[in-house]
């Protein structure tokens, strides 16, 4: 094997690391009744902030794991120790779900180095399932940003499944799923998202 595999192989090992990290996190929000997506934020190949869905738990449709993530990032002085215009620009989302259309456009306004995914969003996805705002939308400012989706993709639908089977009691208007059956069979990519 030559240098250049090698290192492709370990970057390969080191992005799933930082996935299986965000896995853990979308366990955490599955155990709290919410939709099971967690993050975590990477720079200098470290966990800078990571965090999970906290809607249901706060009543408030905007705390997706991304955005919980960035306020711990921007209210830490040891992180953010200045403001300046793109304050992730060093940093890496690894995140199970492809991030959504409002969550892709903070990405972009924080200027986010790169983002991996684990499975598409194919009602809200904003890094080119239903919208490029990474990438595709022409913006005066803001930098576009890389997305990349598959990084876990199994787990991380399988996780939403498990979520979406059972009673989600801080719906607001809960629907009766005792004759949902969880399906464990998993489609290909329907197409590259990059």
């Amino acid at each position: 094997m030559d240098h250049t595999s090698d290192q492709a192989e370990s970057l390969e090992k080191a992005h799933l690391r930082w996935m299986q990290e965000a896995m853990l996190m979308a366990e955490e929000a599955l155990a709290a009744s919410e939709v099971p997506v967690g993050c975590v934020f990477v720079r200098d190949n470290r966990i800078i902030a990571k965090s999970r869905n906290r809607t249901n738990e706060l009543r408030n449709a905007t705390r997706h794991a991304e955005l919980e993530a960035i306020d711990r990032i921007l209210s830490d002085k040891d992180l953010t120790p200045i403001i300046v215009d793109y304050p992730l620009s060093d940093t890496i989302l690894y995140v199970t779900v492809e991030p959504c259309m409002m969550c892709a456009s903070a990405l972009r306004q924080m200027g986010i180095q790169e983002v991996f995914f684990g499975c598409e969003n194919d009602k809200f996805g904003g890094c080119g399932t239903v919208l490029g705002v990474n990438d595709k939308l022409e913006h005066p400012k803001h930098p576009s940003y890389k997305a990349t989706g598959g990084y876990c993709r199994d787990e991380a639908i399988m996780i939403l499944r498990r979520f979406y089977v059972t009673e989600n009691t801080n719906a607001p208007v809960p629907k009766a799923k005792a004759n949902r059956i969880l399906k464990t069979e998993i489609l290909p990519k329907l197409r590259d998202i990059v």
